[in-house]
């Protein structure tokens, strides 16, 4: 390979520059907003196998193939939000990617393109605190997404990146909460719902969504450039 094809293909090396501020990027950061809004609303059924507690007792019964098959699989709807709030932030950066939830949370407060709706009098339902909490975790992983990234820095960004989302989520509740003075089997089966399996959902399809960014990134630094 000669010095100045080599010295081309450097030039479209991605390296971890940042995106310009250009009208390709807003109508990027756009499609994004549009992206997290799809997202919001839409339910996807995942099936796969797993381990029940009672797992031994059952062993121990005489079942035939149909009823083993069905004990060990389970169903989940599953809501992709956080995942693409993650590919979002890896597709962006950090910057760009806090401006596309300023964007969507700005629009919320007109349209009702929030899960339950919209408006003003949304920031007293449960689920608000959890789309303020993008913010932090966007800042979060935008941060150390800078420069290169492995697999194990995008394990622990999906990771403590889903959690702070969801910490701060479950304060946020449990502050309406009291300000409403709901009851607590209300408060906590809440929490069950919107925090219990569902975190390990997120962080799964958060590290694939981190991933996906990231090559999209390459891809849109080399044609922006």
């Amino acid at each position: 390979m000669s010095k100045r094809v080599a010295k081309q293909i450097n030039s479209f090396k991605y390296k971890g520059e940042s995106i310009k501020f250009t009208l390709g990027t807003l109508i990027l950061t756009g499609l994004c907003v549009l992206l997290i809004i799809v997202a919001t609303f839409t339910q996807v059924t995942l099936t796969h196998p797993y381990l029940p507690l009672d797992t031994l007792a059952f062993l121990s019964q005489e079942t035939n193939d149909y009823e083993m098959f069905q004990h060990f699989m389970t169903s989940y709807k599953y809501i992709p939000q956080i995942p693409v709030i993650f590919f979002v932030v890896a597709l962006l950066g950090r910057k760009f990617g806090i401006f596309s939830i300023m964007c969507y949370i700005i629009l919320g407060m007109f349209f009702p393109i929030f899960a339950l709706g919209g408006g003003i009098s949304y920031m007293f339902e449960y689920g608000f605190g959890y789309i303020l909490a993008f913010i932090p975790a966007i800042f979060f992983a935008g941060t150390l997404l800078k420069g290169k990234t492995n697999f194990i820095r995008i394990f622990l960004i999906s990771i403590f990146g889903v959690i702070i989302i969801h910490i701060l989520g479950i304060l946020y509740m449990l502050f309406i909460a009291t300000l409403i003075q709901a009851p607590a089997d209300l408060v906590t089966s809440w929490i069950a719902s919107q925090s219990g399996i569902q975190i390990v959902y997120d962080i799964f399809f958060s590290i694939l969504s981190i991933y996906l960014g990231r090559q999209a990134r390459k891809l849109l630094w080399i044609i922006m450039c």
